[in-house]
């Protein structure tokens, strides 16, 4: 697998990109968005699995939260490695790889989904689809060193928001499934991926590129790990994708256990939610690209609070319909956060580079090393967000018969959130702040060479 190596790239020259990267450019985002797609489907498998599991199965509602929470650690931890595979292997290449790797997880579901398969075996399966959630990292790292920085809240929010509706379509296969051929075989649903991964690894095979510039710099890496601003996204983006991966794994077995719904009944508004947010990814990025992601960020972070009000509000008086558009709108805000804080993340490591002194391609050298270093961490550590929202979820269930104390918990972090937006890259005055927004209009602030919105 060594062909299909591009030795120069410079996105950021207006002529190159006009004449010869744009077009390479686009079609690796096309094939990367179908391979991070079913990444995702296969990482949210057990999220429609656990709506076959009836009596038979003998796992009671805290042991499938525990199996959803299991795929979604391992999914989170593996991104770490994931981030650096890219300019270890190429984008290409791991892309192939990574993708044919999703076979072992689909088909070990495939051996093992009936009764009487201990719960172990369960838990052990569950944890391979952990793979599919390493996608997201190796995928994001890779469009963000194909596209410039005017144009990475476009191409990050599609990329994203393309394989975030993994989620849903997955959940419509489980519905349809149900629907059709009842909740006594799962194996239909395992069985129509197999065929779509290996598509998957074809098209990348035969479409995408390898960018010869991008290296691992365990220099920028150490940086990263030691830059405030990255474990502050990382804070932020648990609440926005920690909260939609959270709850797109979480939301039918909530609707089954709390509201009594069948699992046809669930599959039938499982998906709604996750379609929704991914959809709405990539006008995250774009709002976030004309108006600056700190903004945007902060109030999607006020929206969601008053969500999770309503949310609360329909546990307390058991009403299904208000809680379904609580739920539906929280899947919609944590969709907008996800497209402005990964905005927020080149331009952040941008500004700083002009901080230090840096001008022109000096100082987008050194965002690009940083934002893409630091990219893989964030998502990890983001993603544990919907392991945290799911043993919420079990703990909440055991103790008080309801997920209400859970969305308590979840509203006090999403204060935290908003409070964090606004006292690091929104509090006037600017000097105060480390990475202003720009599109803000910082005072007091000494002028910066192509300042960049955050």
């Amino acid at each position: 697998m060594s062909g299909r190596w591009i030795e120069r790239w410079e996105p950021e020259d207006e002529t190159f990109w006009r004449e010869t990267g744009e077009r390479i450019a686009k079609r690796n985002l096309l094939w990367s968005v179908v391979s991070e797609h079913i990444g995702f489907s296969v990482w949210s498998l057990w999220s429609v699995m656990v709506l076959f599991m009836g009596p038979a199965y003998g796992v009671d509602p805290a042991g499938k939260f525990f199996l959803i929470a299991t795929a979604t650690v391992v999914g989170s931890l593996i991104r770490v490695p994931y981030t650096f595979a890219v300019a270890r292997f190429g984008g290409r290449n791991w892309t192939v790889f990574s993708a044919l790797l999703l076979l072992l997880p689909t088909g070990f579901a495939y051996a093992v989904m009936e009764p009487g398969t201990s719960y172990g075996t369960f838990v052990l399966v569950a944890a391979l689809t952990g793979v599919g959630g390493g996608n997201f990292a190796s995928s994001m790292t890779n469009i963000n060193a194909f596209f410039p920085l005017r144009k990475k809240g476009w191409a990050l929010g599609l990329n994203a928001g393309g394989g975030n509706i993994g989620v849903p379509v997955v959940q419509l296969a489980g519905l349809l499934v149900i629907g059709t051929a009842g909740a006594m075989h799962p194996r239909i649903v395992l069985g129509v991926y197999i065929p779509l991964i290996v598509l998957a690894a074809l098209g990348a095979a035969l479409f995408m590129d390898n960018l010869a510039p991008v290296k691992n710099d365990t220099g920028a890496a150490k940086e990263a790990v030691k830059a405030r601003h990255t474990w502050i996204m990382a804070f932020l983006y648990i609440g926005t994708f920690g909260s939609f991966i959270g709850y797109s794994f979480a939301f039918g077995l909530v609707l089954q256990t709390q509201f009594g719904r069948t699992p046809l009944q669930a599959a039938s508004l499982t998906f709604i939610g996750p379609l929704l947010g991914s959809l709405i990814r990539p006008v995250g990025g774009s709002l976030a690209d004309r108006h600056g992601g700190a903004r945007i960020t902060l109030w999607t972070f006020a929206a969601m609070s008053v969500a999770t009000g309503v949310v609360i509000y329909a546990s307390a008086v058991a009403s299904l319909t208000v809680f379904l558009v609580g739920f539906v709108g929280l899947f919609v805000l944590t969709g907008l956060g996800n497209g402005s804080t990964y905005k927020m993340i080149p331009a952040i490591f941008l500004t700083q580079g002009h901080r230090k002194g840096l001008v022109g391609e000096a100082a987008e050298a050194y965002g690009r090393r940083l934002s893409g270093a630091s990219m893989g961490l964030i998502g990890a550590v983001g993603a544990l967000g919907g392991l945290g929202i799911n043993l919420a979820f079990r703990q909440s269930f055991l103790t008080v018969g309801s997920g209400t104390g859970a969305f308590v918990a979840f509203l006090a972090f999403y204060a935290a959130c908003m409070l964090v937006t606004w006292a690091v890259y929104l509090r006037r005055p600017a000097a105060v702040a480390p990475v202003p927004d720009t599109a803000a209009g910082a005072e007091g602030v000494e002028p910066q060479p192509a300042p960049a919105k955050v």
